[in-house]
């Protein structure tokens, strides 16, 4: 009586676990749920999710198994506080090391900007991870994700860092273009279609854009070679990358980070 897999997203005072049921175990969903909050006590409430990630927003619809029905956490996250509900807004726990690895090769003195931002935990944990950096532009579309940003800005005190603005990536980038030393894009799906809103936003200079994409282990290498080709006769200018495996996704494929040094 396994399910599939379960993320638990919350702190030791309070969390919420979201679990994945296969069909052949749907008649066994409140007792999957039950061995979950007694295996772990700070678990308070069981959400089974009934669809992927959709819409602009990148939310999922769930279903309520069992618990406290107010699924509101705070997320710790290497030493970063992340207020959030994962019922009305997108959060990856997964993706915790990754981020960590991204505010360790920021450098001081950097403007950086941070498209599809959701809740803040890329911005949040670069200004806790490197105080000395200048300021992190962070855009998102959904207004809930950016209340939940501006709240997590106050509770980890990084108010003078961190500049939350609610848009669309097309719109909200137009006034930092020519002002930033580094770009991230953490949305895989159509990361490569915003690439030139991205460059655009580097100095003139040139820069770093760390992009994520989703893409088949056996092509992923071949795919970006070329895909970095035609940019290189786009733009006219040098572009050294780097393929990381952040997280396998489904079989025989993973989601990446390129991360690109533009010069």
């Amino acid at each position: 009586m396994r399910p599939k897999s379960y993320d638990i997203i919350g702190s030791k005072e309070k969390a919420v676990a979201i679990v994945e049921i296969s069909d052949e175990l749907k008649d066994q969903e409140k007792e999957i749920a039950e061995e979950i909050l007694k295996t772990h006590k700070n678990v308070k409430s069981v959400l089974k999710k009934t669809s992927e990630r959709k819409g602009v927003f990148r939310t999922r619809n769930y279903e309520f198994l069992l618990g406290d029905k107010n699924t509101e956490v705070i997320h710790i996250e290497h030493g970063c506080k992340l207020k959030l509900d994962p019922q009305k807004v997108y959060f990856s726990s997964r993706e915790g090391t990754e981020r960590l690895r991204i505010s360790g090769i920021v450098k001081p003195k950097e403007t950086i900007l941070v498209m599809f931002a959701g809740i803040g935990p890329y911005p949040i944990m670069i200004a806790k991870k490197q105080p000395k950096v200048k300021k992190i532009i962070s855009i998102e579309i959904n207004p809930m994700a950016v209340e939940y940003m501006k709240e997590n800005i106050r509770l980890n005190r990084i108010g003078d860092k961190v500049i939350p603005v609610l848009g669309n990536v097309k719109e909200g980038c137009k006034e930092w273009f020519g002002k930033c030393d580094r770009v991230i894009m953490p949305l895989p799906q159509d990361a490569w279609n915003f690439f030139d809103i991205a460059y655009k936003c580097l100095k003139k200079k040139g820069g770093f854009i760390h992009l994520y994409t989703i893409e088949k282990e056996n092509i992923v290498e071949d795919e970006t070679k070329k895909t970095i080709n035609t940019l290189k006769k786009k733009i006219n200018r040098k572009i050294k990358f780097n393929i990381r495996k952040v997280l396998p996704y489904s079989p025989r494929t993973n989601k990446y980070c390129i991360d690109l040094e533009i010069s």
